[in-house]
């Protein structure tokens, strides 16, 4: 086996005017080095069809840390040696950076030669100017979202082997296998089937796995070399090495009568993507259509954008452009409960959305939707015990002894939050199941196969339940995820329990009705079903076993599941039936706040969320408290630091974590309301809880620091030096 490396720009963006790999090639143990003159297909690639980003730089960076040059070495230090003896010559250019100069003028600041935007989204509800002229209180303000990195703990890794037939055979970690592969053969310049994936272990995902990172490479130096060729990044590459959450800037102005109650939502979204699209598209339709939240509003208007800069590159992130969202709509709730004179949990009650409303683009909410009684029940939860100051570890800064109490104030903020579920906007999103059930060993066995990477959310689990409870067996097996079986589309939109578990649920009911056919021949009747490994009479109860019925026959089917159809958002008024499904998460934080120090400590966070039914509590516990986790690391840590399109902390000692002395106890209150479109009425759960924590951990600042707090993560700073902010805006 071979190790890979691969040389990155420094610069954010310069054109190549050379390039020697003489030096590199000389050195011993170095088996290839390669460039994009050595890419043997298309040069070019991406994530949602469109093929913007280079497999390796061709004639220009347009982001730091992009690609240039790859190396095969017998030993993974010879590889990195031989980085260094490649010599580029950059002519080092001037890199765009605002994304608002690029809006302004999105020809002259393009960093893509297609311009500078890549995507712009209205939407439009009802007269806005008019509604303004009738509103009694008007409040507006700005909110910046920093960029948040997905920081999975297991880093970029791979194994490519080159096969006999020419083709090569991949274990990677990913989230979406044939979108993978959709990529890669055409770079290769091979057929798909000659391109054989199978998923590696996942530590962590989050979204930052769905585009590509080492896969065309190690394949290039594979196919190159003729030897397996394995590629790892360390911590410092990985973050060049995937994307991030689109940092954004918004500015909101909603109008309201003097009970609260909203008028007109007046909103723009900037998004920045970085040099390549990437999902920016399908993340700025999510920000524009769930850009005001789920609250009833009679005139809207939204303008979403996502750009093009030479910042780093952006992608998917759990939440998906609804985080960024829903912090700056949560923010306004509180600025308009406190213009108006309302508690924050009423003014959010007053506007919610139920069963029936309609969303900014039209589409009506036909499943359950209960926020005004989970925001009861938020409300009605206990409240934490004041902090035990005799142990310093429960006041801000810890055991850095940085206060005893002085100065700690306590406050308590809210935050609501609604995502959709599965692919949106017109994608023909399915998943593919095969079940196959034997006698193995004298029992009754299925074996369930699926594409359907389990990044860490208890997907393997979850299948193994379906075919248990729908087979009426034990023994399950859950073959590796690889590419033998039909598409399963990606980890991610919260959709995998929802579609993959309805196509293993698909595949499972076509083996029972094979099985029960056999069944009902041998016991000459129809009425039959399973239970607990045996073939069951609805009258006279259990006839014998599923292995007496089975015999030596194999039963095996495959199914391919989809939701209902969706439409994409109109390009003029952004309308449309956009999502298949919608969930709902509410938060209360409690925080203490030292308020001279500008130091935060998050004493409780509460949630209330409606899952559709429960699959398994424990792994539904666990995404609803990891989601706050991520929340609570965008409101209060993580923010990868750029300056002139560089990244300034590229690594776990400067990128800050929420670790678990950050993270504290939390409440849970789970409701179940199917939903009925949905198999078994589950509604998917991963991202809801991301969302909301953010804002309501926020908002507790505020509360306890009266400081206006428009950015996240809000810095030490932020507090420490911050003005009180206006009880009403002027």
């Amino acid at each position: 086996m071979l190790w890979g490396a691969t040389l990155r720009s420094p610069h954010p963006r310069a054109v190549i005017r050379s390039v020697d790999i003489g030096p590199a090639l000389a050195m011993p143990g170095v088996r290839a080095v390669l460039t994009h003159e050595d890419v043997p297909g298309r040069k070019m690639f991406g994530l949602d069809g469109t093929a913007d980003q280079p497999v390796l730089a061709i004639g220009e960076v347009r982001h730091e840390g992009e690609p240039v040059a790859l190396v095969a070495a017998d030993h993974p230090e010879a590889a990195r040696r031989a980085l260094a003896e490649i010599a580029i010559g950059y002519e080092v250019l001037e890199p765009v950076t605002d994304p608002r100069a690029v809006i302004a003028d999105p020809d002259g600041s393009k960093v893509q030669p297609r311009g500078g935007i890549a995507r712009y989204q209205p939407v439009r509800v009802g007269d806005v100017d008019a509604a303004r002229a009738e509103a009694e209180v008007v409040v507006s303000g700005e909110f910046e979202v920093g960029i948040q990195d997905q920081a999975f703990l297991g880093p970029e890794a791979g194994l490519a082997i080159p096969a006999e037939d020419g083709g090569v055979d991949l274990h990677v970690s990913t989230q979406w296998i044939h979108n993978d592969r959709r990529q890669i053969a055409p770079c290769l310049g091979l057929a798909e089937d000659r391109v054989r994936m199978t998923l590696a272990g996942v530590g962590g995902a989050f979204g930052g796995r769905e585009d590509l990172s080492m896969q065309i490479h190690a394949a290039m130096l594979a196919l190159h070399t003729g030897e397996p060729v394995k590629m790892s990044y360390d911590r410092y590459e990985s973050f060049f090495g995937h994307v991030h959450r689109h940092p954004a800037r918004m500015r909101y102005e909603y109008g309201a009568t003097s009970g609260g109650r909203l008028l007109y939502a007046d909103v723009e979204i900037v998004l920045d993507g970085g040099a390549y699209t990437s999902s920016t598209r399908a993340v700025t339709g999510n920000a524009a259509s769930l850009g005001v939240g789920p609250y009833e509003i009679p005139n809207i208007r939204i303008d979403a954008y996502g750009v093009y800069t030479n910042n780093p590159p952006c992608g998917a992130m759990r939440g998906f452009g609804a985080v960024q969202a829903c912090f700056a709509y949560e923010s306004m709730m509180d600025r308009l409960a406190a213009a108006c004179g309302l508690d924050p949990v009423e003014v959010r009650r007053r506007n919610a959305v139920s069963q029936g409303s309609r969303l900014a683009t039209g589409q009506v909410i036909d499943s359950p939707a209960p926020l005004a009684d989970m925001l009861a029940r938020l409300a009605a939860m206990p409240p934490p015990d004041a902090a035990d100051t005799s142990d310093i570890r429960n006041l801000p800064g810890g055991a850095a002894q940085s206060t005893r109490g002085e100065g700690v104030a306590r406050g308590v903020g809210y935050g609501v939050g609604i995502k959709n579920i599965c692919f949106s906007e017109g994608l023909d999103d399915l998943s593919t199941a095969r079940v196959r059930l034997e006698v193995i060993g004298g029992a009754a066995t299925a074996l369930v196969h699926t594409a359907a990477a389990e990044v860490g959310q208890g997907l393997v689990t979850v299948q193994a339940q379906i075919a248990r409870t729908e087979l009426g067996i034990g023994d399950v097996v859950i073959a590796p995820a690889d590419d033998r079986v039909g598409d399963a589309g990606s980890s991610s939109a919260s959709r995998q329990s929802y579609m993959s578990g309805g196509a293993v649920k698909a595949a499972c009911e076509a083996v029972r009705a094979a099985l029960l056919a056999r069944a009902a021949a041998r016991y000459g009747r129809a009425d039959l079903g399973v239970a607990d490994g045996e073939i069951v009479s609805r009258t006279d109860g259990p006839l014998g076993t599923i292995e007496d019925a089975l015999g030596d026959a194999v039963i095996e089917e495959t199914r391919e599941y989809r939701h209902r159809p969706t439409t994409a958002m109109d390009p003029a008024t952004g309308q449309g039936t956009t999502h298949t499904q919608l969930a709902l998460c509410v938060h209360r934080a409690v925080v203490d706040v030292d308020v001279e120090l500008g130091l935060v400590k998050v004493v409780e966070l509460a949630a209330v969320q409606d899952v559709g039914k429960v699959i398994n509590r424990v792994s539904l516990e666990g995404q609803i408290h990891g989601g706050s986790a991520q929340g609570l690391g965008l409101a209060v840590l993580e923010e990868i630091v750029v300056s002139g399109g560089l990244v300034r902390n590229p690594s776990f000692t400067d990128y800050l974590i929420p670790t678990i002395l950050d993270m504290p106890p939390m409440r849970l209150d789970i409701l179940e309301n199917p939903d009925p479109a949905a198999p078994y009425g589950l509604r998917g759960a991963g991202e809801p809880p991301t969302l909301s924590s953010t804002p309501a951990i926020v908002a507790a600042i505020r509360d306890a620091t009266g400081a206006a707090l428009t950015r996240v993560p809000v810095r030490p700073e932020h507090i420490a030096l911050a003005r009180p902010e206006p009880a009403r805006d002027p």
